[in-house]
């Protein structure tokens, strides 16, 4: 029997369109936002029983993870490991502001996102290394059982790259939008992708950009 895992990222949010480095930026879901965690937990119930619902501790996820427990009968806990990147000196500042301030290490981030460490912030491998804490965690004490996380777009790259074996240089080959979902099983401590952002359950709600 596969431990299953069932990642999804918060719903929508200010400052997601037009984009700003939000991180550790601490903001409620918008009506978007809601009616996207509505339609995810209910999908969720509809489709795994999870043991667990474990979520960021910033307020867009814990919300999205509250509505998933509650679809599905059970708790909802916040994970520090499961914070989103520490934008640092960048955090809530748009593309064109940091592009204009900090225009070699913007270029780094995109090119070579492994080189990148943010001002008075978290570098990708401090990121990797939280995801990592996060598989370690839960394969120790949800063997064989199904449970929810619930974090940011950079949150689940880097755990993508676990699962898949990802060097840090592919940081940006895969994208997390708001309310999608991922499965991965886990037989003992071999992976298997099940799905990736899947967001049929969102094709009724008129979606803004899912940057």
């Amino acid at each position: 029997m596969a431990t299953k895992i069932i990642l999804t990222r918060h719903g929508h949010v200010e400052g997601i369109a037009p984009q700003r480095f939000r991180g550790r930026e601490d903001m409620p879901l918008s009506k978007l936002g809601y009616a996207q965690a509505t339609a995810l937990a209910e999908r969720i119930a509809a489709t795994w029983r999870p043991s667990v619902v474990y979520t960021s501790p910033l307020a867009r996820c814990v919300a999205t993870g509250a509505a998933i427990a509650a679809a599905c009968g059970v708790t909802s806990k916040a994970l520090e490991t499961l914070n989103d990147i520490d934008y640092g000196d960048w955090q809530w500042k748009t593309h064109e502001e940091v592009e204009a301030a900090f225009p070699e290490l913007y270029e780094r981030w995109h090119k070579t996102p492994q080189l990148c460490r943010f001002p008075n912030g978290e570098s990708l491998q401090d990121l990797v290394a939280r995801a990592g804490d996060v598989l370690r965690y839960v394969l120790r004490e949800y063997r064989e059982q199904a449970l929810v996380l619930v974090a940011h777009d950079s949150v689940n790259r880097a755990l993508f790259m676990h699962v898949l074996e990802q060097p840090l240089s592919a940081y940006w080959r895969i994208v997390f939008e708001p309310c999608g979902i991922s499965e991965i099983d886990f037989v003992q401590d071999t992976p298997s992708v099940r799905r990736v952002n899947e967001l049929t359950h969102l094709d009724n709600i008129a979606l803004e950009s899912p940057l």
